[in-house]
């Protein structure tokens, strides 16, 4: 069946959802939300929440990063953010918090630029991961496409257990005229530590990530809310479709390649515990959150969110955007929450929604009935 429909004469479009067009449907089994458990494993790496710290420098320092380990999550930091530029990022982060109050800002987005153009350098890289590492937490980090080839040695000799490669959009192999080539298959076969990498936004291109050895696909296209993607490239794509036709992928994926399971990890739009859970019964095996966390207390942007996007020297397509501080990290993924707007205890609200519906476990819940209700939602 086809959910094609026509734009005009000459193009049709795909009927496609975004989560706030959908939501899950109790049936007549029930559970306690005590029963209910939200343990998650990706390669040799188990994990309390399906909970994923978006590499975004509003989000992750490594102080962070730790603090979510330490709850059960796993923290990513930006190898290409402030902390990998600067020996003491705080001066930086505190103007870029004290620029002037507007999300839409010409002067704001050259000043930041203007401190996103201090080189990364290597050895920061390694005392940034060696930091988590003592800790005694799962240490991660993330790249961008355009910078593993320059910097992947460098973050795999740190140490590094999991790695990331995350943009707008990735390709199983980057075709450039500039340079050589960055063939995901070929790298990822050469290392010796799980690859995460997105963002992916249909069924073709994950099945081709899957293809490449990623331990898990980044559902995504830089959609979230410290992102102008749709307005600056006019891409768009809803999640719930994008995440169900992933979802496809790995399926398929696990026949083709006798049983090889790769995770699908939602990433973008997530601002609220009702989203993650439909995120989830979509087939998500976990999520990455940005805005969401960016409202710790202890969160590096105080209130304020955005990303690599926004620094981006030639073509910015993301702001600094206010999303206000809730509660410390604890109090918002764990509870007790103290907002009844799904901004605290966001793994209380995933555990309650599992148990209403009558699943106990993360797999299984990926099978709940939805309902489609569209809505002016993203």
């Amino acid at each position: 069946m086809s959910n094609e429909i026509p734009i005009g004469l000459a193009k049709n479009g795909r009927r496609a959802w975004a989560l706030d067009d959908v939501a899950i449907v109790p049936n007549r089994r029930t559970r306690s939300p005590q029963d209910v458990s939200l343990e998650w494993q990706i390669d040799a790496y188990s994990f309390s929440m399906p909970v994923i710290g978006a590499p975004m420098d509003s989000v992750m320092s490594p102080a962070t990063a730790i603090a979510l380990g330490k709850l059960g999550g796993l923290g990513v930091l930006n190898l290409e953010g402030l902390w990998t530029r600067y020996e003491n990022p705080e001066p930086v982060i505190e103007e870029i918090v004290a620029l002037e109050a507007k999300e839409i800002s010409p002067e704001n987005t050259r000043r930041m630029q203007e401190l996103y153009a201090e080189p990364i350098k290597p050895e920061l890289i390694t005392a940034r991961l060696e930091e988590i590492r003592e800790a005694g937490v799962v240490v991660s980090g993330s790249l961008t496409p355009q910078r593993t080839q320059e910097f992947y040695r460098t973050v795999v000799d740190a140490g590094v257990d999991m790695f990331v490669i995350r943009g707008t959009t990735v390709s199983a192999e980057h075709v450039t005229q500039q340079g050589d080539p960055l063939n995901l298959k070929e790298f990822i076969y050469e290392l010796d530590v799980p690859v995460i990498v997105g963002g992916a936004a249909g069924y073709t291109p994950a099945l081709h990530l899957m293809r490449t050895g990623a331990a898990g696909v980044l559902v995504g296209f830089g959609g979230g809310s410290a992102t102008t993607t749709r307005r600056a490239l006019g891409i768009r794509v809803p999640m719930a479709t994008a995440i169900s036709d992933i979802a496809a992928a790995r399926r398929d994926y696990l026949d083709e390649s006798g049983g090889r399971y790769v995770h699908v990890i939602a990433d973008g739009g997530l601002g609220s515990s009702g989203d993650i859970v439909k995120a989830l019964a979509m087939g998500a095996d976990a999520v990455m959150l940005g805005s969401t966390l960016a409202r710790a207390e202890e969160a590096p942007g105080r209130g304020w969110h955005w990303g690599l996007e926004a620094v981006h020297p030639d073509f910015p397509r993301g702001h600094r955007t206010r999303v206000g501080t809730v509660a410390p990290l604890e109090e918002v993924l764990w509870g007790p929450g103290h907002h009844a707007d799904g901004t605290s205890n966001l793994m209380g609200g995933l555990r309650h929604a599992m148990a209403a519906t009558g699943y106990v476990d993360l797999k299984s819940f990926q099978r709940v009935d939805a309902t489609v209700s569209p809505t002016t939602g993203v």
